[in-house]
């Protein structure tokens, strides 16, 4: 996603009388985009790339499904201490 088109949302929401824009895509951002929506003094933008998306996902469980997990075990120091003396 480039600058045009955080330019674009941004002035929709600041056409709407808005003051907080959450921009979403499944891609990545430009560094102009990037930029650009931390100049904004007026409309405070929040870009959510791909990556975060998926993290924000996996970190909430939504959309996602556990398919295995993992059992770490460490030894018990103290059990084998007991048993030596």
């Amino acid at each position: 996603m480039g600058g045009p088109e955080i330019q674009k949302f941004l002035g929709a929401v600041a056409g709407q009388g808005g003051t907080k824009g959450l921009f979403i895509t499944t891609s990545t951002f430009t560094r102009e985009a990037i930029d650009y929506a931390k100049k904004q003094l007026q409309v405070k933008l929040i870009l959510i790339d791909g990556k975060m998306l998926t993290d924000l996902m996996i970190k909430y469980n939504l959309g996602v499904s556990v398919v295995q997990t993992y059992e770490i075990k460490q030894l018990d120091l103290d059990y084998f201490d007991s048993e030596l003396v």
